[in-house]
């Protein structure tokens, strides 16, 4: 069998940079056990897998340890595909997804995930987490899937080194720390070394749950983020209460075909 094949860098205009995801493109369903192989084998933070069906697109995301129920950057590396190499006849497409609905909009070389909010809510902060990330927070909270820890500066997020042994432990699927940015109204980082990604790049899904918080604390609708891992990435964020918008743009590294 082959598999049409695409190797996308999300939430950046520059190749090397952003969040690097895979994309097949199916042409009849794959059993979960495959789609696992095939993102272990491809050693990337995601991978996404489409199918074409009536009225849009089915989509699933593996790391290559796990399935997820929701992933930024490899929707947003679909999406850029089936614009740019495949010749979707709109501006607007549809995934359907365990999470539910997810639609992409595009606007020039930017595109626009319409994701669902997921807040923050206070929480008790485990111990490991905060032994883990060494420096004191401002504050921790958690979402449906993960944690989210407050600091005061750009500074501390970028010179964070959490123990990633520690994190495994934890109860969450991952890990964001944010605080204000320096140049942007806020900054982040993701650690989910359970799932076999010990850092992420740039990670959408997080962005569910720091524009709600960012946009309460800041007290405006629309932000510009920036996630400040080695590669780096840059995000347009607009807040819409029970949805939230999360703008990138992508570029083309490679596509060819997987042969199983």
């Amino acid at each position: 069998m082959k598999i049409e094949y695409y190797h996308i860098d999300a939430f950046t205009k520059s190749v090397f940079k952003g969040n690097p995801a895979g994309v097949c493109l199916l042409e009849k369903p794959l059993a979960a056990e495959t789609m696992q192989k095939i993102a272990f084998e491809n050693n990337l933070s995601e991978t996404a897998f489409v199918i074409s069906e009536k009225g849009g697109y089915q989509i699933r995301w593996f790391t290559p340890e796990a399935e997820v129920d929701l992933c930024g950057h490899a929707t947003l590396s679909a999406a850029h595909v089936l614009f740019n190499h495949k010749a979707h006849k709109t501006n607007k497409l549809e995934f359907q997804s365990k999470t539910g609905k997810l639609g992409v909009e595009k606007d020039g070389d930017w595109l626009y995930l319409d994701f669902p909010a997921r807040p923050p809510m206070p929480c008790r902060a485990p111990a490991e987490l905060l032994k883990a990330l060494i420096y004191e927070p401002v504050k921790v909270m958690a979402s449906v899937r993960d944690y989210m820890v407050v600091f005061h500066s750009e500074a501390i997020i970028k010179k964070l080194t959490p123990d990633m042994e520690l994190l495994k432990k934890l109860d969450k699927f991952g890990v964001m720390v944010t605080a204000p940015g320096d140049k942007a109204d806020f900054v982040s980082r993701f650690f989910c070394p359970g799932e076999g990604v010990p850092e992420d790049p740039v990670t959408g899904s997080a962005h569910c749950t720091l524009i709600p918080y960012w946009s309460e604390q800041l007290g405006k609708n629309e932000l510009n983020a920036l996630q400040v891992s080695a590669r780096g990435g840059q995000l347009k964020c607009r807040n819409l209460g029970e949805r939230v918008k999360i703008g990138g743009q992508a570029v083309t590294f490679s596509q060819g075909w997987i042969e199983i």
